[in-house]
């Protein structure tokens, strides 16, 4: 059983077959366009930009920030390491901040001790599909004038206070990869109301080609082939059709898993707080091994005897050897990333999987716990 499969149907396929009969099968084709209009509305915000990928969405951010060399950005360090590579290319420090033990994301109550005069932006991920404390986050980020860059790489649909994720910061990403909630197979997008921000991700995304003008392959700056094919933006549009759909269905297998393991001891789930809505993008778990009486590595290795894949949540910042390979060097502890990296999994998460199946993954962990 995989653990996140996409969810096709015939919209789908019409869509591709028509941007393949179209003949217009690279970038800037008439699904691009419906793409970034459509989202962009749908996330409540005024400008889309789709791109090839989730981690060059987070670099051309960053580029239309004016973010460089010597400039320090304030990151959750329980993460994907992604958007701290974007940081990276550009020769960024990012600044590491604590997780909060519910909701896994970054703890607001740490991030203004981290701010020094080199900060030049606060970067916020709505891990798993929860979106991120957003009112305290804005309130430090017009204190000392920063932008907020929101990673919604895992949070399409997610609500924050009824405001939906995109919407919630100056300017916000996207991934379009396999797991996500719509997915082109590989893809991003970048949404914001400033439509200079727009322009510049355009901009830099199509190898500084003037926008608008000719082309007569005079490059002012150093651009990037960031594009994404209208083939892509054709999946993509289709599955954006029925994103509310395939939200439900996350949101149903993880209220399936918790029903089915609510009992268990030594098991818990990402909190949904009440001020927002959790899309549930996967199904994550932790093991606290002595109350359940085995580790997260004795059930990975259970459940894959079993033929039901699994996926381990991410390993903190301050435990990557790129980081130290590097010269990021951070002395603070890290109790809450570290928790969830060594005791975290996330379960089978497709939108559309089957109750039978929940159920045979459930079984599968309250037999290993009476074992």
């Amino acid at each position: 059983m995989p653990v996140c499969e996409p969810t096709y149907g015939s919209e789908e396929r019409e869509a591709l077959i028509d941007a393949f009969d179209s003949g217009w099968v690279s970038a800037g084709g008439k699904y691009n366009d419906r793409l970034e209009t459509d989202f962009a509305e749908y996330c409540q915000v005024d400008h889309g930009v789709s791109v090839c990928n989730g981690t060059v969405a987070i670099h051309l951010a960053i580029r239309a920030l004016e973010l460089s060399a010597g400039d320090e950005v304030i990151v959750p360090n329980h993460n994907g390491i992604y958007g701290v590579y974007a940081l990276m290319y550009e020769g960024i420090t990012p600044i590491l901040v604590e997780a909060e033990a519910l909701t896994w994301n970054i703890d607001p109550d740490l991030i203004e001790k981290a701010i020094t005069p080199k900060t030049k932006a606060i970067m916020v991920v709505h891990l798993y599909g929860h979106p991120c404390d957003m009112d305290a986050i804005t309130k430090i980020a017009e204190k000392y004038n920063l932008p907020v860059i929101e990673d919604a790489a895992q949070a399409h649909g997610a609500e924050y206070k009824g405001r939906r994720a995109g919407s919630l910061g100056t300017i916000a990403t996207f991934s379009l990869f396999a797991n996500k909630v719509i997915t082109s197979g590989e893809g991003g997008l970048i949404v914001t109301d400033s439509e200079n921000l727009a322009n510049k991700c355009r901009y830099y995304r199509n190898q500084c080609f003037p926008l608008g003008g000719p082309r007569h392959f005079i490059h002012e700056d150093i651009g990037y082939n960031y594009r994404m094919t209208n083939v892509q933006a054709a999946l993509a549009w289709a599955q954006l059709g029925k994103i509310d759909e395939l939200v439900s269905g996350r949101r149903r297998v993880n209220a399936e898993y918790r029903r089915l393991l609510e009992e268990m001891p030594g098991i818990g789930f990402q909190a949904e707080m009440s001020w927002g809505k959790n899309i549930f993008w996967m199904t994550a778990i932790t093991i606290d091994p002595i109350r359940a009486g085995f580790s997260r590595d004795d059930l990975e290795k259970h459940l894959i005897d079993q033929n039901i894949q699994t996926r381990r949540l991410f390993v903190g910042m301050n435990r990557q050897p790129v980081m130290k390979a590097k010269g990021y060097k951070c002395e603070l502890k890290f109790p809450v990333s570290d928790f969830l990296a060594d005791n975290g999994l996330y379960l089978p998460s497709s939108s559309h999987l089957e109750e039978e199946k929940i159920g045979t993954v459930s079984s599968a962990i309250i037999e290993l716990g009476a074992s």
